[in-house]
């Protein structure tokens, strides 16, 4: 053990980690779905249903939105042991926490530098995903657990009856995050407690700094003689919550008030109209304001989709509004790649926010596809619509991930896979060596650039000397280009401004080819042999 320790979650397999193959999307346009016409000026189209397996399609959207995602939120399986009927949520725990640790880095890099994650987690996982997500986010950048209130009734097949579910809350960097995060809009509830009782032409006011308390300097101990003409003292070891100078300064403008005799110990008056336009977020999130499962079952989901059995423990809309409404505005991008029952999209579209959501299971054309059909066409009058004035509209594009770019032929050798044409070969290599894909339609050779001047041209030629040697003279010496074929053959130090390499061998060693499914199912990953003395968990 080295000198250098630190505190951190250990696990079997925590060093097993997959080289995951940068896939490319494919749009299947029968699938993708957009209203008929307009209905407002800012109406969304680019928004994605991707179906695959969620960690390689967090990976087939890394090149394009690294740094650009303002909020993720993620309802993972909670490795409870129960079996849903959607999914199996029952998964080893070592392997669960692998298989979410490959994810939060993931969404990390994905995140803006404003941006914020929200994952819904029950105790089972609750508090070991709070310190490996310290681990990976830092624990600096933890801003809250919020307690949701999922369930109002209550079970009687527990010890306890569970009724919540942590929110966990963090941000890609706390202090940019703290600057743009919004404040919850103010209910006539929170308005209601302020009154004016002595008409005051400034309006409705609150008690601000009033009474008395126990600590305090000598100071803070100082007579005041009330408009009735009495002298009061803070009661023996009390002391006033307010300076005399600004008890004189709030005096001097009428903010003191000293009961309608004149006679009552004095508060200081906060007026309605100086507070700001929104209230702080609490860390206890009641299901009379954000919804439970329950209402978003058999209120919505069951009303909306009568045909479609829904999920047991969907997630209600408003939740998922108030998420957005302290995290993202308008046009932002909000990630979910847990889609389940497409919740998460439903809000974002209806609150004018761009999203991307993943799903693997076969709801994703159940259940999320018709679900957003009749948000698009104004057909769902449930969840938030009547609280943000939803008449629809927009759209959403449908992607499935691409197979793997390599496969084994009947000798056991990696060749390109027979599926992929020529675009999507080019595709997928620019990806892989990290140039954006972007074919010119006037020089064939640039089928994409890292730069202004640097290109690449992929093809299953066998390139000889003439033809490489014509590339370079076209390509010329202020320019270069990254040519990756089948075979060539070449003369050494003739074509100074290409770089040649051959496929599949220069590639071979990138990723793991062929493994399409890394979802959370014990059996998809291999576990790591634990070692002699190692507990299955420990804190070093």
């Amino acid at each position: 053990m080295g000198n250098k320790q630190k505190l951190e979650l250990t696990w079997i397999g925590k060093d097993v980690r997959p080289k995951l193959e940068p896939r490319i999307l494919l749009e299947a346009p029968e699938r993708s779905y957009h209203a008929k016409h307009r209905v407002g000026d800012n109406d969304l189209f680019d928004n994605r249903l991707i179906f695959g397996d969620n960690l390689l399609a967090l990976k087939a959207l890394e090149q394009e939105f690294t740094g650009k995602i303002k909020c993720i939120f993620i309802d993972p399986p909670y490795n409870t042991g129960s079996a849903f009927k959607q999914y199996d949520d029952g998964v080893e725990h070592s392997v669960w926490l692998s298989l979410m640790r490959d994810r939060l880095e993931m969404f990390r890099r994905l995140l803006s530098v404003d941006g914020s994650l929200w994952i819904t987690i029950d105790d089972n996982e609750c508090h070991y995903l709070k310190v490996m997500a310290d681990e990976i986010f830092g624990r600096d950048n933890f801003v809250a657990s919020i307690a949701w209130e999922k369930d109002e009734g209550r079970r009687g097949d527990t010890h306890i009856s569970s009724a919540h579910d942590h929110v966990l809350l963090y941000a890609r960097e706390l202090e940019t995050w703290r600057k743009i995060r919004n404040l919850l809009p103010r209910t006539e509830g929170h308005n209601a407690r302020y009154r004016n009782p002595d008409d005051d032409p400034r309006g409705p006011w609150l008690q601000g700094d009033n009474g008395t308390a126990k600590s305090g300097s000598d100071s803070l101990r100082y007579p005041i003689t009330l408009p009735s003409g009495r002298i009061v003292l803070p009661p023996s070891g009390n002391y006033w919550r307010f300076s005399k100078r600004n008890f004189q300064q709030s005096q001097a403008e009428g903010r003191v008030w000293c009961g309608k005799k004149g006679d009552s110990m004095p508060v200081i008056k906060r007026y309605l109209s100086e507070v700001q336009a929104g209230i702080v977020p609490r860390t206890w999130w009641p299901a009379d304001e954000v919804g439970s499962n329950q209402e978003a079952k058999r209120d919505h989901l069951r009303k909306l989709l009568p045909e479609i059995e829904p999920f047991e423990t969907p997630k209600p809309e408003r939740l998922l509004q108030r998420i957005l409404t302290i995290s993202t505005n308008p046009g932002d991008w909000v990630l979910d790649s847990f889609a389940g029952s497409g919740t998460t999209g439903a809000v974002a579209h209806k609150m004018g926010r761009r999203w991307i959501m993943v799903e693997l299971g076969e709801h994703c054309h159940t259940h999320i596809i018709p679900r957003l059909k009749k948000v698009i066409d104004g057909e769902d009058p449930g969840g938030i619509t009547a609280a943000v004035g939803w008449k629809g509209g927009g759209g959403f594009r449908y992607y499935r991930l691409a197979p793997s770019l390599l496969e084994k032929d009947k000798w056991g050798n990696w060749v390109i896979n027979k599926q992929y044409n020529p675009a999507m070969l080019a595709e997928a290599i620019c990806k892989l060596e990290g140039f954006a894909y972007a074919p010119s339609d006037a020089v064939y050779w640039q089928q994409g650039h890292s730069s202004e001047r640097d290109f690449i041209y992929v093809t299953t030629q066998n390139l000889n000397h003439a033809q490489l040697q014509a590339l370079s003279d076209e390509v010329g010496a202020d320019r270069s280009l990254l040519v990756v074929c089948s075979a060539f053959r070449s003369r050494s130090g003739g074509y100074p401004s290409l770089t040649i390499k051959k496929i599949p061998n220069a590639v071979l060693k990138r990723c793991e080819w062929g493994h399409d499914d890394y979802s959370l199912q014990v059996e998809n990953l291999p576990k790591a042999p634990p070692k002699d003395g190692q507990q299955e968990l420990e804190l070093e």
